[in-house]
């Protein structure tokens, strides 16, 4: 698409919600390795894994979600009646139908005048539903929006995947959403390509391959890898590839829409996908290691959509709270898609991650 600019809309405040339980990759996810320290160290260090949050069996992204939107409320002291629109991202709805988003609507006992979509994005989805956000208040009729985005991928992931179970934690943020006439102009870009599907997906389990008993099945790929097609699939090197091609350009381009210098941006807040990739993108790009933050995955996991609110939450925390702050937020993956934005955020009434 082309540049998106958006103005009269305003960030207040941010929540996220992550699942009180821990697990480490020294510890209880050793097994993957045989107990091979050694390995197990190379990949804390150069990729970033450590310790994962994940959601027990009874939880899900609705429940995080719902966590987070109501400390949200009452810590931006928001009437509830007041919510004209809830958006929740997720690839990880507790049903096929209804969506979340409704439920949550229910749940919350917000208004029945209260417009509710979900939007069916992982990686990129947090600037993809700020975008959507921007683009419904601005064209008049909401003016009071929360945006959650949230997902539990630890679910759909082998226990027994070397590759990728390390490395998905769970997390759900709510986002509050203003009118406000004077509000700096938010620039959006968002990108994507289908021909890379299969990079990274779940192939069995909805409607074009519904489970049965052979794609429930898992199969040992070598390596340490055992999965099913109902479980997560992952391509590691092509998106690393992905990322860097598609990362590089986006970040040029949206500092020279914005017409901002990389000294005067507060941080360059990249989902949290691992270190290893975040770093190399960093350093290509000339990138202050300062304004850079990437410990969320090695403290949380890979959050899907949320690790950028996450990050946000968790490595800026009061900072935001206390004065405006120029970002520029960048999501890409499962799609494949990529997702850009320069936004001012304001001083925010709350910005705090709290466990459920």
């Amino acid at each position: 698409m082309a540049i998106a600019r958006i103005s009269g809309v305003c960030i207040r405040g941010l929540v996220t919600a992550i699942p009180r339980k821990e697990v480490s990759l020294s510890n209880d996810e050793a097994y993957l390795f045989d107990g091979n320290q050694a390995q197990i160290e190379r990949l804390k260090q150069t990729i970033g894994l450590d310790k994962r949050r994940i959601a027990d069996e009874q939880t899900t992204a609705m429940d995080l979600a719902e966590t987070a939107i109501r400390k949200l409320l009452e810590e931006t002291n928001t009437d509830p009646g007041s919510i004209d629109g809830l958006f929740m991202v997720t690839q990880t709805p507790d049903y096929f139908q209804p969506g979340n988003a409704v439920m949550l609507q229910g749940r919350i006992g917000l208004p029945t005048t209260c417009a509710c979509m979900d939007i069916n994005l992982g990686c990129s989805g947090y600037v993809y539903g700020l975008w959507a956000v921007h683009s419904f208040m601005a064209s008049g009729g909401l003016d009071r929006v929360i945006l959650v985005v949230g997902d539990t991928i630890s679910k759909i992931v082998s226990e027994n995947d070397r590759a990728l179970r390390p490395l998905f934690g769970d997390a759900a943020s709510a986002t509050l959403l203003e009118s406000n006439l004077g509000a700096p102009e938010a620039i959006f870009e968002l990108r994507s390509d289908g021909t890379g599907y299969q990079s990274l997906w779940q192939p069995g389990g909805a409607f074009r391959e519904p489970v049965n008993d052979e794609n429930s099945v898992p199969e040992n790929l070598g390596e340490g890898i055992e999965r099913s097609r109902c479980h997560l699939h992952m391509d590691g090197a092509e998106i690393f590839n992905f990322s860097l091609k598609v990362e590089l350009p986006a970040i040029r381009e949206i500092l020279e829409e914005a017409d901002w210098d990389v000294d005067e941006v507060d941080g360059f807040v990249f989902h949290q996908a691992n270190r290893y990739i975040i770093e190399n993108i960093r350093k290509r790009l000339k990138l202050p290691e300062s304004s850079v933050p990437s410990a969320t995955v090695e403290k949380f996991g890979n959050q899907s959509g949320a690790s950028i609110p996450a990050t946000l939450s968790d490595h800026y925390g009061n900072q935001l709270t206390e004065k405006p702050h120029k970002m520029v937020l960048s999501g890409f993956g499962v799609g494949l898609s990529w997702a850009t934005c320069a936004i001012e955020l304001p001083k925010l009434l709350c910005n705090s991650i709290i466990e459920h």
